[in-house]
C-alpha cells in the first residue's frame, strides 16, 4: 500500500512539473509580426505564412504584412506562387525577401502583337525583358535601359546630346533608302518614326520609372501580324498598372558626367615649335602666331551635374478601380557647353474591372513637355582644328566679333577698325564664339493616350471582344537666333523658328475564341480576327530672317536704307498624311497538352502609300515541346526543351515619303528659282514619281530552340535566321526626259541578313544569404546586298557616306552586291619596307596606269557582325553589385580627323587666305605633303574599331522598416552609386569606336558619368 501511495504521488508531481513548463511555454508565445517582399523590394500581396508541423498559420496582406501568435525563434514556411519556398525562424519585425522560382519562369504570361501568351508556349522568336532596376546606369530614354541585353538587338546612341536619340536596329537593317527603325507600340499604340522638334528621341515620351517590360518580336512569325510595318521587327513596351493597397514611392538621382578623352593635337608650344621649323622667324604664319596657351578642347567642354526625380502614387479604390499616378523631371546637362535638356512627364493609369471582371478596360494617359537646348556641333571640330596659340577673347578689339578671337581675310589683317561683319568665312571659326553667340531652343509637347476595353462575354466565356482607342498628338518649335557677331550667322545674323505638328489616330479591334477540349490529346485551340485603322498626318512651317548689313543698297518702298532691318530669307510650309487600314487574324492550336504547337497568322495591309493598296503577309510557325516525350520527360537534369520552327512574310513602308506613286507639283523656292514675267515669279515644277512603287517585302526562315537545365538554374535559347528582303525601296537613276528628275524611288534590288543568336541565363548561386546571377548574350549577322541595278553590270554601286577626308561631297562608302550595305569603298594605301604609308601613294588595282576612281575596292563595314553583352549581379543579404558590358568585333570607323588633318605641307598649314590650322602629332610624324583626294579617301583612314566597353558598375544598399512604429511599417528603400561609361578597351585612336554611321566626324562625345540614387517606399 506504501509503495502504491508513493508512486501516485510521485506522478501527480511529474505531471504538475510537465503542466507548468507548458504554462511557462503558453505564456512565452506572442503575436510576431513580419513583413513578406520580393527582390526589388515590392510587398507580396497574399503570400502563406505557415507555421511548421501545424496547420496553424496566415497570409499577408495588401502591404505584405502578416501577424502570427508563436513563440519567437519558432520555424515559419513562407511561400508564394512563382517563387522559392523559404522557411525562416520568427523574429517580431522580420523582413523575408522571397527569391523567384526559375522553373516558374516558363509559365510567364508575354505581350505579343494583340494579346498575350505564355512563355512555355511561344513558337516565334519572342524576348520578354523587364528593367533592371538595380543597375541602370545613365537612364534618360527608354533605350537606355535595352542597350546590350538582348541578343539581336544592337542600340548606338547617336553620340552625347543631352536627351538625344539612338539607332535601333533588331537584326541588321532590311532596307537601303527605307526606314530600319523597328516598330514601337506602347499600351497598344503603334507610334510612328516621325519625331517634332525637341524631341530626336521617339521614346522620349515614356518615363522609364514607368515601364513594367520590354517585348522584343524579331522573326516573321512573330511580327507578321503587324504586317507591312514588321520587316525591322517590333518593340512593345508596356507600362506598370495600379494594385491593392496604397503604394507611394520616389526614385531620385543626381549625375555628374565628364569628358573621357580629348584629341591628341598639338599644344601651343608644340604648335609655336611647328610652325617656327615650316615656316621660319618673320614669316607671315609666324607673325601670326599668338601669346596664348588655349586648349581648345578644355574651353568647350564641362563637368555637367544632371538630376532626375520621379514620384509615384498607386493603389485601388474600392474593390475594383486600380490606379497608378506618376510625374516626373529630368534635368539633363551636357557636358559641351551650352547644351541641356529638361523633361516634365506625367502618366495615369486607370485599370477597372467590371460586370463582375467581365469587362476589364485599361486606361493609359501619358503627357509630356520638354526644353531642348542645342549646342551647335560645329564647335567640337573647330575645336581640334583651332590654333591653340590664339586667345579665346580679342582683347584689342573688343567691339570686334562680339569679343572673340576669330581669323580676318589676309588683306585686312592689321586693321584695327575691323569691322563685326567682315571675318574670314573659310578660316577655323572661334568653337567658344560658335556655342556662347548661338541661342537655339526647342520647346515640345507630346501626348499618348490608349483606352483598351476587354470583355468576355456572359454565358459564353470562351469568346472575348476588345478594343483599342489609341492617340499621339505632338507638338514642337524649335526657335534659333544667331548673333551677328557670330561665324556662323547667316545673311548677317539670323533669326527663325520652325515647327512640327503630328496627330496620329488609332482604332483597332478584335474577337477571340478560346477553347480547351476534354478529350485525351487535352488540345486547346484559340482564334483571333480583328480590323484596325491608322491615320498619320503631319504639319511643318518654318521662317528665317536675316539682317540687312552695312553698305547693303537695298531701299524701302519709302526710299530709306534697309541696312540693320529684318529680311525675311525662307519661309516653307509643308502638309503630309497617311492611312492604313489593315484586317488581321491570328489561330493557335496547342496539342497533347501543349507538347505539339502550331500558328498561324496574316495580315491584308491597305495603305495611302502606292497605287495598290492591298497586299498579304503571312507566317506559319510550329513548336516541339521535347521535354515532354517519354525519352526526355525522365531525363532530370533536363528542366526544359522546345524547338521552334517559322516563316514569314512582312513589309516595309516608312522612310519614303506620302506621295511617290502619281504626279504632284511644288512651289520652287530659293534664289534664281524665281520667274519674274507674271505673279509673284514663284514657279510650280512636277516631282518625280514611280507609278509603280509598292512595298519592300522581307521572308524569313527561324530555326529556334529554348532550352533549361538543374530546374531552370541554367537557361537560353539559340535562334537561327535568314531573311531576304525584295522589291528594296531604291533611288533609281533614269535618263533624261524620262521621268521630272534624273532619279526616282523605285523598287530594284534585294538584300539578305543571316545570322545566329545565343541568350542564356544562368543563376550561378541561390544561397540563403547569397544570390548571383549571370546573363550573356551574342549575336552574329551577316548582311549582304545579292540585287542592286534590276541588270546585269557587275560594277555598279551607289555612293554613300558624305564629307570624309575633309572635303563636301567626298564620299567613302557605297552599296554593291555581294557585299554589306554602306561598306566603304575606298583606295588601297602603298606602304614602304617599314610598314610606313607613302604619301599619297595609293594602288593601281586595275593595272591601267593611272589612278582613277576605277582603282576603288570594298573594304570592310561599319556594322559589326558579333556583338556580345554580358550582365552579372550579386547580391548579399541588403547588399547588391552589379556590372554590365558590352563588345563589338568586326566593325570599322573612317577616321575623318586623321584624315582631314594627314596635310602639313607648307601650304595646308598656313593658308594664303591668312589663317592656319593645328595637327596631330601623327600627322607630323607622318609628314605628308599633299592633298591630292586619292590619298584621303583610301583605307589608311579605315580603322579596326572593336571594342569592350564597361557600361555600368553599381553598389547599392537596400533597407526596409526606417522610422517604423506600432501604426507605420515605416519607410523601405535603397541607395546605390553607379558609374557609367566606364571603360573602353579597343585598338581605335579616336574619341569613341562606337560611331553611328562609321564614318568619325568630331561628334559630341559621350560623357563619363557618376550616379547617387535613391529610392523610397511609403
Amino acid at each position: 500500500m506504501m509503495k502504491q501511495v508513493k508512486s501516485k504521488f510521485s506522478g501527480r508531481i511529474l505531471i504538475l512539473f510537465l503542466g507548468m513548463i507548458l504554462s511557462i511555454g503558453a505564456f512565452a508565445q506572442s503575436n510576431v509580426k513580419g513583413q513578406v517582399k520580393d527582390a526589388s523590394g515590392e510587398p507580396i500581396i497574399g503570400a502563406s505564412v505557415l507555421v511548421n508541423g501545424t496547420s496553424n498559420g496566415t497570409m499577408t496582406d495588401l502591404d505584405g504584412n502578416f501577424v502570427v501568435n508563436v513563440r519567437p525563434g519558432t520555424m515559419l514556411t513562407i511561400s508564394y506562387i512563382g517563387y522559392l519556398r523559404q522557411q525562416v525562424a520568427a523574429v517580431d519585425g522580420m523582413v523575408v525577401i522571397l527569391k523567384e522560382d526559375q522553373a516558374q519562369q516558363m509559365n510567364e504570361v508575354v505581350v505579343i502583337g494583340y494579346g498575350v501568351a505564355k512563355k512555355s508556349d511561344l513558337t516565334g522568336s519572342v524576348l520578354a525583358m523587364k528593367p533592371d532596376a538595380k543597375n541602370k546606369g545613365v537612364v534618360v530614354n527608354a533605350q537606355d535601359m535595352m542597350q546590350g541585353k538582348m541578343a539581336g538587338v544592337n542600340i548606338v546612341s547617336k553620340d552625347g546630346t543631352p536627351g538625344g536619340g539612338a539607332t535601333i536596329r533588331i537584326r541588321g537593317g532590311s532596307s537601303l533608302n527605307a526606314s530600319n527603325d523597328p516598330l514601337i507600340v506602347i499600351d497598344g499604340v503603334a507610334i510612328d518614326n516621325n519625331g517634332v522638334k525637341g524631341l530626336s528621341n521617339l521614346l522620349s515620351i515614356v518615363n522609364p520609372q514607368d515601364i513594367e517590360s520590354f517585348n522584343i518580336l524579331k522573326d516573321a512569325s512573330a511580327t507578321a501580324i503587324y504586317g507591312s510595318r514588321g520587316s525591322n521587327g517590333v518593340i512593345i513596351i508596356t507600362t506598370k498598372k495600379g494594385r491593392k493597397g496604397l503604394q507611394i514611392s520616389y526614385n531620385g538621382s543626381t549625375t555628374i558626367s565628364t569628358k573621357k578623352k580629348l584629341i591628341d593635337v598639338l599644344s601651343a608650344d608644340q604648335y609655336r615649335e611647328f610652325i617656327t621649323k615650316l615656316y621660319g622667324v618673320g614669316s607671315d604664319a609666324y607673325k601670326a602666331l599668338g601669346t596664348a596657351n588655349t586648349n581648345w578642347q578644355e574651353e568647350i567642354y564641362r563637368t555637367a551635374v544632371s538630376h532626375d526625380h520621379n514620384l509615384t502614387i498607386g493603389g485601388q479604390v474600392g474593390d475594383w478601380l486600380p490606379y497608378r499616378i506618376s510625374g516626373g523631371y529630368t534635368g539633363q546637362q551636357g557636358i559641351l557647353k551650352t547644351s541641356s535638356f529638361d523633361r516634365f512627364t506625367t502618366a495615369l493609369n486607370l485599370s477597372p474591372s467590371l460586370l463582375n471582371k467581365h469587362l476589364n478596360i485599361n486606361l493609359n494617359l501619358k503627357g509630356l513637355y520638354a526644353k531642348s537646348r542645342y549646342a551647335d556641333a560645329a564647335a567640337v571640330g573647330a575645336a581640334v582644328y583651332m590654333d591653340p596659340t590664339q586667345s579665346v577673347y580679342d582683347n584689342t578689339s573688343p567691339n570686334a566679333f562680339g569679343g572673340y578671337f576669330q581669323w580676318k581675310t589676309s588683306s585686312n589683317y592689321n586693321n584695327p577698325t575691323w569691322g563685326p561683319y567682315e571675318f574670314n568665312n573659310i578660316a577655323t571659326r572661334n568653337p567658344v564664339s560658335i556655342l556662347d553667340l548661338k541661342n537655339d531652343i526647342a520647346h515640345s509637347r507630346e501626348f499618348i493616350g490608349s483606352a483598351d476595353l476587354d470583355y468576355q462575354v456572359h454565358g459564353f466565356e470562351d469568346l472575348r471582344l476588345h478594343a483599342t482607342l489609341g492617340s499621339d498628338i505632338a507638338f514642337g518649335q524649335q526657335d534659333t537666333q544667331i548673333s551677328p557677331y557670330s561665324p556662323q550667322a547667316v545673311y548677317y545674323g539670323s533669326y527663325g523658328w520652325e515647327t512640327i505638328l503630328k496627330r496620329n489616330f488609332q482604332f483597332s479591334s478584335y474577337a477571340q475564341y478560346f477553347h480547351d477540349f476534354k478529350d485525351r490529346n487535352k488540345n486547346h485551340f484559340d482564334i483571333m480576327a480583328g480590323y484596325e485603322w491608322q491615320h498619320y498626318w503631319r504639319t511643318q512651317k518654318n521662317s528665317y530672317w536675316g539682317i540687312y548689313p552695312d553698305g547693303d543698297p537695298t531701299l524701302d518702298s519709302n526710299g530709306q536704307s534697309m541696312v540693320g532691318q529684318l529680311r525675311n530669307v525662307t519661309n516653307y510650309r509643308y502638309a503630309t498624311e497617311n492611312y492604313l487600314v489593315s484586317f488581321f487574324g491570328r489561330a493557335n492550336w496547342s496539342m497533347k497538352d501543349g507538347r505539339y504547337l502550331l500558328t498561324a497568322t496574316v495580315r491584308n495591309d491597305g495603305s495611302s502609300r502606292f497605287r495598290e493598296h492591298w497586299a498579304l503577309f503571312p507566317s506559319l510557325a510550329f513548336g516541339w515541346r521535347l521535354k515532354d516525350e517519354k525519352m526526355l520527360s525522365k531525363v532530370d537534369w533536363l528542366s526544359d526543351l522546345k524547338l521552334r520552327l517559322g516563316w514569314g512574310k512582312t513589309g516595309q513602308q516608312d522612310g519614303i515619303g506620302d506621295y511617290n506613286y502619281f504626279a504632284i507639283y511644288k512651289n520652287s523656292r530659293g534664289i534664281g528659282s524665281y520667274y519674274p514675267l507674271t505673279g509673284d515669279g514663284s514657279v510650280v515644277r512636277p516631282v518625280a514619281y514611280d507609278p509603280n512603287l509598292k512595298w519592300e517585302t522581307t521572308t524569313t526562315t527561324n530555326i529556334g530552340l529554348d532550352w533549361g537545365i538543374i530546374r531552370q538554374r541554367l537557361t537560353g535559347s539559340f535562334d537561327w535566321y535568314y531573311r531576304k528582303t525584295t522589291d528594296l525601296l531604291n533611288t533609281a537613276y533614269v535618263p533624261a526626259g524620262s521621268n521630272f528628275a534624273n532619279k526616282v524611288t523605285s523598287n530594284i534590288g534585294s538584300m539578305k541578313n543571316i545570322g545566329f543568336e545565343a541568350q542564356i541565363h544562368w543563376l550561378a548561386v541561390s544561397a540563403k544569404d547569397w544570390n548571383w546571377t549571370l546573363d550573356y548574350n551574342f549575336t552574329y549577322n551577316h548582311n549582304e546586298i545579292t540585287d542592286l541595278s534590276g541588270g546585269s553590270d557587275p560594277d555598279y554601286y551607289v555612293p554613300t557616306g558624305d564629307g570624309a577626308g575633309g572635303g563636301t561631297g567626298n564620299k567613302v562608302q557605297a552599296h554593291t552586291v555581294g557585299h554589306a550595305a554602306s561598306s566603304f569603298y575606298v583606295y588601297q594605301q602603298v606602304y614602304d619596307a617599314n610598314g610606313r604609308p607613302i604619301d599619297g601613294a595609293v594602288v593601281d588595282r586595275n593595272g591601267d596606269g593611272q589612278i582613277t576612281p576605277a582603282d576603288k575596292y570594298f573594304y570592310k563595314s561599319p556594322a559589326a557582325p558579333v556583338r556580345m553583352g554580358l550582365a552579372s549581379r550579386v547580391e548579399y543579404k541588403n547588399w547588391d553589385f552589379g556590372a554590365s558590358l558590352r563588345a563589338s568585333f568586326g566593325n570599322y570607323v573612317y577616321n575623318n580627323v586623321e584624315a582631314g588633318m594627314s596635310n602639313v605641307s607648307r601650304a595646308a598649314v598656313w593658308l594664303s587666305s591668312g589663317f592656319m590650322s593645328n595637327r596631330t602629332p601623327l600627322a607630323i610624324a607622318d609628314n605628308w605633303q599633299t592633298d591630292e583626294l586619292p590619298a584621303k579617301l583610301s583605307d589608311r583612314w579605315v580603322h579596326n574599331a572593336s571594342y569592350l566597353k564597361c557600361d555600368n558598375i553599381t553598389l547599392g544598399y537596400s533597407f526596409s522598416d526606417l522610422f517604423r512604429c506600432s501604426s507605420w511599417n515605416g519607410i523601405s528603400g535603397r541607395i546605390y552609386g553607379t558609374a557609367s561609361n566606364i571603360f573602353t578597351i579597343t585598338k581605335y585612336k579616336g574619341l569613341d569606336p562606337e560611331v553611328e554611321n562609321g564614318i568619325d566626324n568630331n561628334a559630341f562625345p559621350r560623357a563619363f558619368s557618376f550616379i547617387l540614387g535613391l529610392s523610397l517606399n511609403f
